[in-house]
């Protein structure tokens, strides 16, 4: 499955990716998307089989599955 992370900040952002990496999983960060928002502007696109509920840490904002037609909210930090 393909994924999109938002951040808080930008250094939650860079935090993450290294987070990610130590799990054996490439994550890119590029610009947000203009559909969606975030506080700092700054997104981590990845694919992974596993478990998005465990890829979940305290600098995320939302945390989308990138499907077919656009994407959906699987977490979000607002509730």
């Amino acid at each position: 499955m393909h994924y999109l992370a938002t951040f808080f900040t930008h250094s939650g952002a860079v935090k993450y990716r290294r987070y990610m990496r130590k799990l054996g999983i490439e994550a890119e960060l590029l610009p947000v998307p203009r559909r969606l928002s975030s506080d700092c502007g700054i997104a981590a696109q990845f694919s992974t089989s596993q478990d998005p509920a465990g890829l979940i840490t305290e600098d995320i904002h939302k945390l989308f599955v990138v499907e077919e037609g656009g994407e959906r909210v699987l977490f979000s930090a607002d509730g």
